[in-house]
């Protein structure tokens, strides 16, 4: 069953995990120094929130597949849309490795389609700091590392 993934950026990590964890009755699944994720039931959410510098908010909205079929059939309803996909593939973002791809809605709101193959100890791809999006290094108002953004053509950034 897939699961709706949810990602907020936000500027108090420490009183933001207080909140959400008092509002789902739950600790965080996965808590890092700049990142925290819930894998609820109750509602059926993957919901998570990182402080790496953008701005706050809504990061992205998603899809989580729980195997490789459920994002086969996901991935033929983006074919379908009229909207660019950036087939990302295989990667490393937000602690986890997976496979994902992206498309933007209309209104341009990123949109991940994905299935987590495993845990990273890393945000992103590089070693521990060096994955900070450009935003948290140089204070510029630059995507996250895990967020593209996907022109018509389906080119990223």
């Amino acid at each position: 069953m897939k699961r709706l993934h949810i990602h907020v950026a936000v500027d108090d990590l420490p009183g933001s995990i207080k909140f959400y964890s008092t509002l789902f009755a739950s600790e965080p699944s996965v808590e890092k120094s700049d990142y925290a994720k819930w894998m609820l039931e109750d509602p059926r959410v993957n919901f998570a929130i990182s402080a790496r510098g953008t701005k706050t908010g809504i990061e992205h909205l998603g899809i989580q597949a729980e195997d490789g079929a459920e994002l086969a059939e996901v991935y033929q309803r983006l074919a379908s849309a009229d909207a660019a996909v950036l087939e990302e593939g295989e990667t490393t973002c937000c602690y986890a490795k997976s496979e994902k791809s992206w498309v933007n809605d209309p209104s341009g709101i990123a949109w991940e389609v994905f299935h987590t193959t495993g845990e990273a100890v890393t945000y992103g791809g590089a070693a521990a700091g060096a994955d900070l999006p450009p935003s948290a290094r140089a204070g510029s108002d630059a995507q996250a590392c895990c967020t593209p953004t996907v022109k018509r053509d389906g080119a990223c950034c």
